[in-house]
C-alpha cells in the first residue's frame, strides 16, 4: 500500500530557526523533537531538523516540506510566514522568532531521503 504523502513531491521547504544557550541545547533538541519535529511530520511531506553547537549557543534549524503553499496555509495558517511558538520556547531560546523563510524548491539531486541512502 502506498503512503499518498509520498506520492507528491514537496515544491516548497518551510525554513524555521532559534538559538539556545549551549548549556540548554540537549534540552531543546529533545524538546523540539517530541513537541515540534513529530507534530510537523504528521502533516508535511517531510521534515528535517539540524542542530550547530557553537561555544556558547547552539543553532536549531528545522526545514519542512509541502507541495505547495495552499498545504502549507493549511498547518501554518493564512499567513504560513507566521510562527507558531512551542509553549517553552521563550524558556529555553535566546530570542522568539519573528517569522520563517520560505522557498520554492527549483531543484533536486541524488538520493536524500530515500531509505538506506
Amino acid at each position: 500500500m502506498t503512503n499518498p504523502r509520498n506520492d507528491r513531491r514537496p515544491a516548497i521547504a518551510r525554513i524555521w530557526r532559534g538559538r539556545t544557550e549551549a548549556t540548554k541545547a540537549d534540552a531543546y533538541a529533545e524538546y523540539l523533537y517530541e513537541h515540534g519535529v513529530k507534530p510537523l511530520a504528521e502533516k508535511a511531506l517531510g521534515v528535517q531538523m539540524f542542530r550547530e553547537d557553537r561555544a556558547t549557543e547552539s543553532e536549531f534549524v528545522t526545514i519542512s516540506y509541502w507541495e505547495s503553499v495552499e498545504a502549507m496555509s493549511r498547518f501554518a495558517g493564512t499567513d504560513p510566514r507566521r510562527i507558531h511558538h512551542l509553549e517553552r520556547d521563550a524558556e529555553f531560546l535566546i530570542e522568539l522568532p519573528e517569522g520563517v523563510q520560505i522557498l520554492d524548491i527549483v531543484a533536486v539531486t541524488g538520493r536524500t531521503g530515500e531509505a538506506g541512502a
